[in-house]
């Protein structure tokens, strides 16, 4: 009996590659319908199938075969067979199961699931988490009933069907939507932190600038700041030696509270980033990643800039001398600030995740074609 029931669950499957960017929202979206009654699995390749622990038990796997052609050598010539492959078990398993829609987050391990579902037309959607389309994305983003945008605008090719669902973000940063600003007590705070990839040249160039700060200013000041290890003590003699109260971890574990208790924050400008400033609503500085291959953080950076609630700075222009005044120009304006946190709250999407579970079940209920 409870057989029969699951079977007649209508089925998502969930096509995504095996970075964090993908696999986020992907899981936010595989817990949602889980909990709106469908059956889920996910299809995606052996390095995505390690990443996708967090995802609920009662989430299928399917692993397929997947090269990447990011690598050189006999993995990049072997990529199209493996994809193949992939794409090849894909249809054989699709054509039997007819799932209700297909959803992609990108990444080459989404192709074969993809390729399936534009080939089975099967109700299908992908989902873009940054302002521009990665590569396996663009290549459907006209093959499929509708692209959803986590960033908006979001350049897109001529005939994609698109419509802003925000990106999805995490539990613990819905607790604080929208916390108060400013936050409460009279030192202002400032939050930094970069990805991985961006963590050093902040850790150069912001510690110098609030060095630059007037004194009056720096007396007041306090500063959370997340520093690779190797960067962390050098960072420490500039705040010392400025007189500034600063906190300098590796990795801050408590991101929520951090947002919650910031003043202004300076950070890179990756999707998932940018999703929780919007949301917990606070004025920003956002340097985008100079070496992404498609600019793709510019893109992500834009409609916060836009729409007044963040000063946008490219590597180009960043030294200490330009930081130290838009940080100056922000915190000495509360008014500003104040403009600054409620138009990125505007911007917020807190209900992105409700969103795409939406889009979905709309795309389910459609016939296929």
């Amino acid at each position: 009996m409870n057989a029969r029931i699951g079977v007649s669950k209508p089925l998502l499957v969930i096509a995504a590659g095996g970075t964090g960017g993908h696999m986020f929202p992907a899981q936010a979206l595989a817990e949602e319908m889980l909990k709106r009654g469908w059956r889920v699995r996910l299809s995606t390749d052996e390095r995505g199938a390690h990443y996708a622990g967090a995802f609920p038990d009662e989430v299928e796997r399917q692993v397929v075969s997947a090269g990447t052609f990011a690598r050189g050598g006999l993995s990049r010539l072997a990529a199209p067979f493996q994809i193949l492959a992939g794409a090849v078990t894909a249809v054989l398993r699709m054509a039997r199961e007819r799932p209700a829609c297909v959803a992609g987050f990108g990444g080459y391990p989404a192709f074969p699931a993809m390729t399936a579902a534009w080939i089975l037309r099967r109700p299908r959607l992908i989902h873009e988490a940054n302002g521009v389309l990665g590569r396996v994305n663009e290549l459907f983003a006209r093959r499929v009933d509708r692209v959803a945008c986590g960033i908006w605008p979001t350049e897109l090719p001529s005939g994609a069907e698109a419509v802003h669902t925000g990106n999805p973000v995490r539990a613990s940063i819905l607790e604080v939507v929208g916390a108060p600003y400013p936050p409460e007590g009279e030192a202002p705070n400032l939050l930094i932190f970069g990805g991985s990839q961006g963590a050093s040249i902040l850790s150069r160039v912001a510690p110098a600038a609030v060095a630059l700060l007037p004194e009056a200013l720096r007396a007041r000041l306090t500063v959370a700041h997340q520093a690779r290890p190797t960067d962390h003590d050098a960072a420490s003699v500039v705040y010392d030696e400025a007189g500034v109260k600063a906190e300098i971890l590796p990795f801050f574990d408590d991101m929520p509270q951090r947002l919650t208790r910031a003043d202004l924050v300076i950070a890179r400008s990756g999707a998932s980033s940018v999703a929780d400033i919007a949301v917990v609503g606070r004025p920003s500085i956002l340097i985008p990643l100079a070496i992404a291959k498609r600019d793709e953080q510019t893109a992500n950076a834009r409609g916060l800039v836009e729409a007044g609630a963040a000063v946008m700075m490219p590597e180009r222009d960043l030294n200490p001398g330009a930081l130290a005044a838009e940080i100056q120009a922000i915190l000495e304006n509360p008014e500003r600030a104040a403009g600054m946190a409620s138009a990125a709250l505007a911007q917020g999407r807190p209900d992105a995740t409700q969103r795409l579970a939406d889009l979905v079940e709309a795309l389910g209920k459609t016939p296929a074609g």
